[in-house]
């Protein structure tokens, strides 16, 4: 029989799921090339295996939950405190029961092609809602409320219940139980998957924006205040997307 070339080899390795019988033939192949990717394969499984288990440990929470009766846990985060310009975007997220999604943690940890991966994921499979607050409203009622505010209305926007609320670092004023955890988008899959819905979502809404203010550089500072972002700022003023509250916009108002 023919062997396999080692470009076909390494389709079926990494491309297919290759069956135990065939990797235990393939590993008796004495090419350099074989080998090698034999040896490539193995530590890509381990790596695999440890995030397969990161990912079960970060269901603590919602299995502890559904035994104890709980059916809806969702997961609450917001992006977009720290931005000059644009909302603070909130989101709410119930994972189905038989999720299964490695790699999926805190967004800010993720490379943007692995946030949009899992962005069409959960689009997909979860239920979920997306709030965007804006500038006005956070100069209205300060950054902290205005989040409050969006996760507040992420989780009313569901369209199953939630019947309880992880949620990350703070609370937010509503009727069902809810815990606040540190850290929780890395300790709590629902949380990482509001996470990434929240950040996705508003990286979008500031790449828009740069159609219509194309030199602040949305698409790539999010809003936050970088070197090309402070100079536009200074030498065009502030947009109406810019949170006046925030020291550097108001500083460019009044130069």
């Amino acid at each position: 029989m023919k062997k396999l070339s080692i470009s076909d080899i390494r389709y079926y390795l990494f491309e297919e799921q290759p069956d135990a019988a065939w990797l235990e033939t393939l590993r008796q192949d004495e090419r350099k090339g074989v080998r090698q990717l034999i040896s490539r394969y193995d530590k890509h499984r381990e790596a695999e295996k440890v995030r397969e288990a990161a990912f079960l440990d970060s269901l603590f929470f919602e299995n502890q939950y559904r035994e104890q009766g709980f059916t809806a846990a969702a997961g609450v985060d917001e992006v977009g405190r720290g931005p000059l310009a644009g909302p603070v975007t909130a989101a709410a997220a119930i994972l189905p029961r038989n999720c299964f999604l490695p790699g999926l943690t805190d967004s800010k940890k993720l490379k943007k092609e692995e946030r949009n991966y899992f962005y069409e994921k959960l689009t997909a499979e979860a239920v979920y809602h997306i709030v965007h607050v804006p500038a006005d409203v956070i100069d209205d009622i300060n950054i902290y409320q205005a989040s409050r505010k969006a996760m507040k209305q992420a989780v009313e926007g569901l369209r199953e219940e939630a019947d309880i609320l992880l949620v990350d670092a703070v609370t937010i004023s509503t009727s069902l139980p809810q815990l606040p955890l540190t850290k929780g988008d890395e300790r709590s899959a629902s949380i990482a998957a509001a996470s990434v819905l929240a950040k996705v979502e508003r990286d979008r809404y500031m790449s828009e924006l740069t159609r219509t203010y194309p030199e602040y550089g949305f698409d790539t500072n999010a809003g936050y205040g970088t070197a090309e972002h402070l100079e536009a700022l200074n030498r065009l003023g502030p947009t109406p997307e810019h949170r006046r509250s925030f020291a550097p916009v108001r500083d460019s108002i009044q130069h």
